[in-house]
């Protein structure tokens, strides 16, 4: 069973892209887009608009932006790696930041990858394709339960 890819992105133009890289790598998983960093813990842990989505349905890869309106990328990952159900759920932070800050904090908070957003149209589109070739076809997850 083919599980989706969470992205969390409040840049439209982002989410398009996103879409096409993954239309383009013939990515078959269902992209499942939220804007901010609340709609993200509610999706994750089925609560609010979600409540009636099994919070045991995780989706298999969770594209996390850091600069998100209502809590911050961080705060995400923090709360993600904190509950257990969620804990081992593979994230990667897919974000315009080069701060070194923000690249240490990110992996002290338990992320599995961190890239930079690239300008260039092109550039994006082989980034995403290659998150989608490595977190759902190379890499094995580790099993549930």
């Amino acid at each position: 069973m083919q599980r989706d890819i969470l992205l969390v992105e409040d840049n439209p133009d982002d989410v398009e892209l996103t879409r096409l890289a993954f239309d383009e790598a013939k990515v078959a998983n269902t992209l499942v887009v939220v804007g901010d960093g609340a709609e993200a813990l509610d999706y994750l842990f089925a609560r609010g608009a979600y409540a009636d989505r099994d919070p045991a349905a995780l989706p298999s890869i969770v594209l996390l932006d850091l600069n998100l309106p209502k809590i911050d990328g961080r705060e995400v990952l923090q709360a993600i790696r904190s509950n257990e159900l969620t804990r081992t759920l593979p994230v990667v932070v897919l974000t315009t930041s080069t701060e070194p800050f923000d690249v240490e904090a990110s992996y002290a908070l338990g992320v599995n990858s961190y890239i930079q957003k690239p300008v260039d149209f092109e550039q994006f589109v082989w980034a995403v394709k290659q998150v989608g070739l490595y977190w759902l076809v190379l890499n094995h997850p580790r099993e549930a339960g």
